[in-house]
């Protein structure tokens, strides 16, 4: 299935863009079923667009939000994602969203998958909007080249929702949904920054193996087009 590319002229652009999109089709499931759920991605990349989405008026409280990859450090530690939506997104109209980390105070990533996995499963099944990030090795989510559950987390048969994934270009052990939970979003996309993001996405669809270049389990396997946001 052929991916929707979205080209803007700058990250203002594209953050409006998104923004009044993701929450349409938040505002849709919410009419349909009563809730709406969704899956976003860490890093800067995301920063303005959350911020623009938590100013939308919506019956947020309807609203479940969690993340799709996450180091394992707690969440005033300035590298967690936990953080970034909290201080980002979880604010303005926002704030009464339903937030569900990823991280969780365990003993190990091991553990904290294990209550992750359980916590989230009344809103994966599947999300109404998976919103993924990209860097420039070619990962998404937490599937690194060379990640040492990379296997499992591209298999559609893992049975585990969340896993955890530690690679050389990692740093922190981080805890990542699998592809299985990620690739059949009713709204999936991928949102990259920069032309060296435009050159990965290049090389991506190109025949490439997707355990070099992990990106590509999410554009040959999912299951609803991927739309892609991108600015210079």
């Amino acid at each position: 299935m052929e991916p929707n590319m979205h080209i803007f002229k700058d990250g203002p652009e594209l953050a409006e863009k998104l923004a009044g999109d993701v929450a349409a089709h938040l505002k849709a499931a919410i009419e349909e079923r009563g809730a709406a759920s969704m899956a976003v991605s860490g890093g800067s990349t995301p920063k303005l667009f959350f911020q623009t989405l938590s100013k939308h008026q919506l019956e947020w409280p309807r609203v479940s939000i969690t993340l799709v990859d996450e180091r394992f450090v707690p969440p005033d530690n300035d590298r967690s994602n936990h953080k970034l939506v909290a201080e980002n997104l979880l604010q303005n109209e926002a704030k009464t969203a339903y937030f569900v980390p990823l991280y969780q105070s365990a003993a190990s990533p091991d553990d904290a998958a294990t209550l992750a996995t359980a916590r989230t499963a009344d809103i994966c099944d599947p999300f109404d909007i998976v919103i993924l990030g990209m860097g420039t090795d070619g990962h998404t989510a937490s599937f690194f080249p060379g990640g040492d559950n990379l296997e499992e987390a591209l298999d559609l048969d893992e049975p585990r929702t969340v896993l955890t994934m530690a690679a050389e270009n990692a740093g922190e052990e981080r805890l990542t949904f699998n592809l299985a939970a990620l690739h059949d979003a009713r709204f999936l996309v991928l949102h990259i920054e920069g032309a060296a993001k435009k050159e990965t996405l290049e090389k991506a669809q190109s025949d490439l193996d997707e355990d070099e270049m992990p990106i590509r389990s999410v554009l040959n396997r999912a299951d609803s087009t991927v739309n892609i946001y991108w600015a210079p």
